[in-house]
């Protein structure tokens, strides 16, 4: 990597003839037995020279969270620093010796400090390689020179600090994932207004995607590419509710790119489904037989081929740009200089702007399921999209208001959303085995699609009776918000 960094046509140019300054170094971190700074989001480091230092490794808690800000140093006795690590002896966990190079930038937008760290990361059974490259200067001559670097190096904001990554080599050895900072859909309690809340959502949705591309793998297994898949449809949906309060050509470009690589995910997600649900059931139901095996090849390949084109997009230089976009957002916040933006919207109490959007999206749904007795195959997915719609927007303010009616509408939500998607997977299956294009036999194919198709009517008659649990739901964001 530094070779290839030093030789860039950005840093080249950039370093006007001079070199790089630097040496060789390294840091153990400590923690106690049971991993009480690890829990406390907390890391203790002891450098080659000078005493021990502690570092925050995340957000604090309802802080806007931009990925790849460094861990930032805390005193002893700030925040829960010194109650975190107690009394107890602190013992290595990790380590990491490596090579520093410190580079002065002087580019079109300003200074920029660069410093590359290579080397190695150590536990007590495992190692591997790591590197860090971090960039310090102003706002836009930071952002342009990663964009540069990241369009022809692999450079990624990192899904985790060093010491996490120290810690989950220690924990589960070479190729160990850490553990994410953050999961599922943003917390926005306590956000104190609509732009806070933009922010917040948009950061967490950022640091689940990064967190869960690495794991969209063939050989992880479809966790990683389920969890990427909805971070990604989440954020989309974020972007979507917070329009009217914050929109313009960067927002546009953001959300294009993630329908770019929601392109590239489906077919990966849908032959993950198809496998392991309706081909496996199929297969059970009917007694298996060569005829399903040689159906089961055939989309085995076509799941392969799928994972392979992905893995190909997250390790390309689109994927870097669209994380990259996310970073700029939360920094520059571009909303702000839209002739048309409405400043005072962006300063509005989260619960005033949320209550609204969802009464909004509750009577379309409630529209698009007048009659859903006589709904046509159509009408049904037009509702389950409505429902997805609401379901995103619901959970993602559900936390202002709290309480029992919040999950018991989102757990209705949710029944009626799954029940209509068993509705339609008799259309994805259908879709899915004409893309096998001959690849498996008529037989098979022709039995996989009938056994969908027999599982409508149950699942139509599931679908109407969670419509009137739906129906009958109280909307929970008639009360006041939880204080």
């Amino acid at each position: 990597m530094a070779p290839r960094l030093l030789r860039h046509p950005a840093v080249s140019a950039a370093r006007d003839g001079r070199r790089a300054r630097g040496g060789a170094d390294e840091v153990i971190w400590l923690d106690d037995a049971a991993g009480t700074l690890a829990e406390a989001g907390l890391s203790r480091e002891r450098p080659r020279r000078g005493p021990d230092r502690l570092w925050r490794t995340g957000a604090g808690r309802g802080a806007v969270w931009v990925p790849g800000t460094p861990p930032s140093p805390l005193d002893d006795d700030d925040d829960h620093g010194a109650a975190a690590t107690g009394p107890a002896a602190l013992v290595p966990v990790a380590a990491f010796s490596f090579r520093r190079s410190a580079m002065a930038l002087s580019t079109g937008a300003g200074p920029v400090e660069a410093e590359l760290l290579a080397g190695t990361l150590r536990a007590v059974a495992a190692e591997r390689p790591a590197a860090r490259l971090r960039l310090a200067g102003g706002r836009d001559a930071v952002l342009d020179l990663a964009m540069r670097l990241a369009a022809d190096l692999p450079l990624l904001p990192p899904r985790a600090a060093l010491a996490e990554e120290g810690r989950a080599l220690a924990r589960d050895g070479e190729g160990a994932a850490p553990r994410p900072r953050h999961r599922g859909a943003p917390d926005l309690a306590g956000a104190a207004t609509v732009e806070h809340a933009l922010l917040r959502a948009v950061g967490h949705l950022l640091d689940v995607m990064l967190h869960q591309a690495p794991a969209c793998r063939l050989e992880a297994g479809p966790e990683g590419v389920h969890q990427l898949r909805v971070a990604l449809r989440r954020l989309r949906s974020v972007l979507k509710a917070f329009r009217p309060a914050a929109r313009g050509p960067a927002l546009d470009g953001l959300d294009e790119g993630l329908r770019a690589l929601a392109r590239r995910l489906g077919p990966a997600r849908d032959w993950d489904v198809f496998l392991s649900g309706l081909a496996a059931e199929a297969a059970a139901a009917l007694g298996g037989g060569r005829r399903l095996s040689g159906l089961k090849r055939a989309a085995e390949a076509k799941r392969d081929a799928a994972y392979h084109a992905l893995r190909r997009e997250l390790d390309g230089p689109n994927f870097r740009r669209l994380a990259l976009d996310g970073v700029s957002l939360l920094l520059r916040r571009p909303w702000r200089t839209e002739a048309d933006t409405d400043t005072a919207l962006l300063d509005t109490p989260l619960a005033d702007f949320a209550a609204p959007l969802l009464e909004k999206r509750w009577r379309k749904l409630r529209e698009g399921g007048d009659g859903i007795a006589g709904h046509s195959f159509e009408a049904l997915h037009e509702l389950r999209l409505e429902a997805k719609r609401l379901r995103y927007a619901a959970e993602l303010f559900a936390p202002l208001w709290g309480g029992k009616a919040a999950r018991r509408f989102l757990k209705r939500l949710s029944a009626l959303q799954e029940a209509l998607g068993t509705v339609n997977d008799a259309a994805v299956a259908r879709g899915l085995l004409a893309a096998l294009d001959g690849g498996a036999p008529a037989w098979a194919a022709g039995a996989v699609e009938g056994f969908a198709a027999a599982r409508v009517g149950p699942a139509r008659k599931s679908a109407l009776s969670c419509w009137d649990d739906v129906a009958a739901a109280k909307a929970f964001w008639d009360g006041a918000p939880a204080a």
